[in-house]
């Protein structure tokens, strides 16, 4: 019999999570369109449970036209109306907008918000041991935080910066006995 692979004790209570955590969590995402879809969602989870956002994932990449920055630039306000209708995904005026909104200043920004974003990466970050050991922020998530705001970005706060630093592998936070971890250091 194989031992039990030791994760992250977040990623252990749902089978979506388990998936979630063993093939994307941390890992490096590259791309502006990428980014942007990452950074997206991470809007829409504030206040909401990740695992709401991950269910709902396909339907968001369907709703948001992949993600692609310059298709959701254009968005208009019957997009907006249409994205409201949609039971699909989370239906919050406020997080539709700045979406598009974030799409048009993502749009602007000179190399790219891919290029912008790795910009804060910490590799060097310590492994937490226990969950205990995470941080909600850090300088580096207020500093990305306050650069996109700069940029004209939206609904991004140094807590949903983090995020998407842990998310996208600008920082390593899986425990130091997280069978990922060492895979993606």
């Amino acid at each position: 019999m194989e031992p039990e692979l030791i994760r992250c004790g977040w990623a252990t209570s749902a089978p979506d999570y388990i998936s979630y955590h063993d093939d994307e969590w941390g890992r490096p995402v590259r791309g502006d369109d990428l980014v942007f879809e990452r950074l997206t969602l991470e809007g829409f989870q504030s206040g909401l449970s990740w695992l709401t956002i991950l269910r709902k994932r396909e339907n968001f990449r369907k709703a948001f036209s992949g993600f692609s920055i310059e298709a959701v630039a254009a968005f208009g306000e019957a997009d907006v109306e249409r994205l409201l209708a949609d039971a699909g995904i989370i239906r919050n005026r406020a997080k539709i907008e700045a979406a598009i909104a974030n799409a048009r200043a993502a749009a602007a920004i000179p190399g790219g918000v891919s290029e912008l974003v790795w910009r804060y990466a910490d590799p060097s970050s310590p492994a937490p041991r226990t969950l205990a050991d995470l941080r909600p922020t850090t300088p580096g998530s207020t500093a990305l935080a306050k650069e996109l705001k700069r940029h004209g970005l939206r609904f991004i706060g140094p807590t949903t910066a983090y995020a998407l630093m842990q998310a996208i592998g600008l920082v390593n936070d899986h425990i130091a006995d997280c069978w990922v971890r060492d895979g993606i250091a």
